[in-house]
């Protein structure tokens, strides 16, 4: 099972206190003398040598001057500046609503080849329908209180998804059977969208497989949602943010899992029957 989703970016800010620290001792100078040069309570350099606490530019700036390691300064903050950025809060990424933060994906998604999705409580949003989407990113706004842009985030999302009729794209879906009965909206808008799942599921470029309740065997128990772009680039989506995953070790974790819950999946007509039992629960409640 891949380790927890924050640990790419926990490895990344300790390589830059590794770092730190390497300076510190090729210097011949005590954590102490670092913090009296920098004009910092000795605390501070332990927290920062143990990764407690990430360094600001300014922070390793003096601390590089102290070991007098001046010429490491910017591969150090560039460093520590990408460990920094494979944590975002996803507060910061809405702040101004949704529709920025689904076109921020564009790029990524023009350029990859091979999408591996999975979930186990939500419909992948490359696959999901206005209604669908547009009930499911209300409940976000709603809940997070962020300025209300949802019609164009949802337009957004889906001239997002036409990367699923153009170019030289494959993907790969592999959703838990509880995606098809955790009903997002109302009945209709979720028979809606299992009906077009059904639709997708056909298209030569896409392999959709479902995990039956009945699954036994599993190598891991369900995980949060993540999908895989090519083999460089794991998003794993938290209730606070969303994390991204380049460790190479870290994504072939991931890999793993995805092809050991992959052979639990069913397809084609197995998978396509699990889709239209759900759409008859739907009418008959």
């Amino acid at each position: 099972m891949p380790k927890s989703p924050s640990s790419s970016a926990q490895a990344a800010r300790e390589a830059v206190a590794a770092r730190l620290r390497e300076l510190r001792l090729d210097a011949g100078v005590t954590g102490r003398e670092v913090a009296l040069r920098a004009g910092w309570h000795p605390a501070k350099s332990s927290r920062i040598e143990n990764a407690r606490t990430p360094p600001s530019d300014a922070d390793i700036r003096a601390w590089c001057t102290a070991c007098g390691a001046e010429d490491q300064v910017a591969d150090l903050i560039a460093q520590s500046r990408t460990a920094n950025s494979m944590w975002v809060e996803w507060r910061r990424k809405q702040r101004t609503g949704l529709r920025r933060l689904q076109e921020s994906y564009n790029e990524l998604f023009e350029q990859t080849r091979m999408f591996r999705v999975y979930s186990s409580t939500l419909v992948p949003g490359l696959v999901q329908t206005e209604g669908y989407a547009t009930a499911l990113l209300t409940s976000i706004t709603e809940f997070r209180q962020i300025p209300d842009d949802v019609a164009e985030a949802v337009q957004a999302r889906l001239a997002r998804s036409r990367v699923l009729h153009e170019g030289d794209h494959r993907f790969t879906l592999l959703v838990e059977e509880e995606v098809l009965r955790h009903q997002i909206g109302d009945a209709e808008t979720m028979a809606g969208q299992l009906g077009y799942l059904l639709t997708v599921g056909a298209l030569p470029s896409v392999s959709l497989g479902i995990i039956p309740f009945t699954a036994r065997s599993r190598p891991a128990w369900p995980l949060e949602t993540f999908h895989m772009y090519d083999d460089e680039l794991v998003s794993v989506e938290l209730l606070s943010a969303r994390v991204s995953v380049t460790q190479p070790s870290e994504v072939g974790l991931y890999r793993k899992v995805f092809g050991e819950l992959s052979e639990l999946a069913v397809y084609g007509a197995a998978a396509r029957a699990l889709i239209t039992e759900a759409i008859g629960a739907l009418e008959g409640s």
